[in-house]
């Protein structure tokens, strides 16, 4: 008797489950598309907002007709003479 009480509840286990999957799978269908669309829509307002941003700041920065401004300062950059010897080659046909 034990024993076919343990089958059962196996098996009813393993419906449960099988239920429970299925329905995530259903639901999940149905829902994605949804979840998705949210997603982006909050994605493309935080590009928007970045981009508002930046083109606020270029509109602060305007110049006047004739001022110049250094955006980047240029690194120094010394080549090194001690770096090997110039081997010439020709070409074999």
């Amino acid at each position: 008797m034990l024993l076919f009480e343990s089958a059962t509840g196996l098996v009813r286990m393993i419906l449960i489950l099988l239920l429970i999957y299925f329905g995530i799978k259903i639901l999940s269908r149905l829902f994605a598309p949804l979840l998705l669309k949210y997603v982006a829509k909050k994605a493309e307002q935080r590009f928007g907002d970045q981009f508002g941003q930046f083109s606020r700041q270029q509109k602060q920065k305007k110049k006047e007709e004739g001022e110049v401004t250094i955006d980047k300062i240029p690194e120094n950059r010394t080549s090194n003479k001690n770096v090997g010897d110039y081997v010439d080659f020709e070409e074999i046909d």
